[in-house]
């Protein structure tokens, strides 16, 4: 999974994102075209956006943080580590810059559609309370997620919250997102 620097306009519905991967080890280079379809979140990291794959049909969360160029990006380097059926993945990244010479990271990840926060406030708007079933399978998957990153990658999320846990609404699969405040432990 290597890292390029792409040269497009800041991303938002509508618009086609190209970045090139592989060319690594024998692999051999591949363009890959996203098009933006919506935000999907913003906050002070920045913006994460669904996202089809041209060449796939593939939907996708590409999420765009500004990068200091002095600094490695942690969460990056978190991520490509990361391999858990309850902590969401990494399928590649590429940089991109702005007219105004500003680098971005672009973190392309699987699509989950729902966060907790949502699946929650949907229960809550309707007056009634999410059936016990959903509750343990949902609690259950989280405290799966954490014991991964926590024993085997020894890794602190250290912003755990419903919207930072996202739901599958069909299989109910959780899985655990947003590595910016993320922190290795030490032993």
């Amino acid at each position: 999974m290597s890292a390029l620097v792409v040269d497009v306009n800041d991303p938002v519905t509508g618009h086609i994102i190209s970045t090139t991967i592989g060319g690594k080890n024998g692999e051999p280079k591949q363009t890959i075209s996203y098009m933006a379809e919506r935000v999907v979140g913003t906050g002070s990291f920045g913006i994460v956006f669904q996202a089809k794959c041209l060449e796939t049909g593939e939907t996708v969360a590409i999420k765009k943080v500004l990068q200091d160029r002095r600094y490695k990006n942690r969460e990056l380097q978190l991520m490509r580590v990361l391999d858990h059926p309850n902590v969401i993945s990494l399928k590649h990244c590429f940089f991109s810059t702005t007219t105004k010479n500003e680098l971005f990271l672009n973190l392309v990840m699987e699509y989950v559609p729902e966060s907790m926060y949502r699946v929650l406030k949907h229960y809550s708007s309707a007056n009634q309370r999410m059936p016990l079933i959903y509750v343990k399978l949902y609690t259950y998957q989280i405290f799966r997620g954490l014991a991964y990153l926590h024993s085997v990658v020894g890794v602190c999320h250290r912003d755990l919250k419903p919207q930072n846990v996202l739901v599958d609404p069909l299989t109910h699969q959780v899985k655990i997102c947003d590595f910016g405040s993320a922190k290795v432990l030490v032993s």
